[in-house]
């Protein structure tokens, strides 16, 4: 899986927008991701407006290269559909990098923006969006296309392996 391995941050984005058809791709390889107990409590706010891009690119100091990207996809999580709450931040973490490996495969550029637990930012984008109660904000994948190429950089550590005891 060559995607795995030349996943970057991409964080610069060109002036093109991103075909509809990729989107779609992003958002079911995020809905293929594993859950607990199937709960799958996760929906998304696919974001091209110029408008509500700079909304969000407000919300932290490292959010600003959100204006710049063709899509964002806001990831969040429904309570009403959370049947292991415990366990949803660990379902959207799959969602996302699964989301984040497509679109490696799609040829586009991407990075995870980080929101949940942050109050400041989870309230950022509640107001953004005018998310009810039920509706936790829990990260924003900005991508589009990208000068800037995801390339293969190995990270193996070897030292951080541990086999049958610490």
């Amino acid at each position: 899986m060559n995607s795995i391995f030349a996943r970057r941050s991409i964080r610069e984005f060109l002036d093109k927008p991103v075909e509809s058809e990729k989107i779609d791709q992003i958002l079911r390889a995020g809905m293929q991701a594993p859950t607990a107990r199937n709960q799958r409590a996760w929906e998304f706010i696919v974001v091209t407006s110029q408008e509500d891009k700079e909304k969000v690119s407000q919300m932290s100091p490292f959010s600003k290269l959100a204006a710049k990207a063709a899509v964002l996809i806001i990831l969040v999580g429904n309570k009403d559909k959370m049947t292991v709450p415990e366990k949803w931040q660990q379902d959207m973490g799959a969602c996302t990098q699964n989301m984040l490996l497509q679109i490696v495969k799609e040829d586009l550029g991407g990075v995870w923006l980080g929101v949940y637990p942050t109050q400041e930012r989870v309230d950022a984008l509640k107001d953004i969006f005018n998310l009810p109660d039920n509706i936790i904000p829990f990260g924003v994948v900005c991508f589009g296309y990208s000068d800037k190429k995801n390339t293969f950089k190995d990270r193996y550590d070897e030292s951080a392996v541990h086999w049958d005891k610490f």
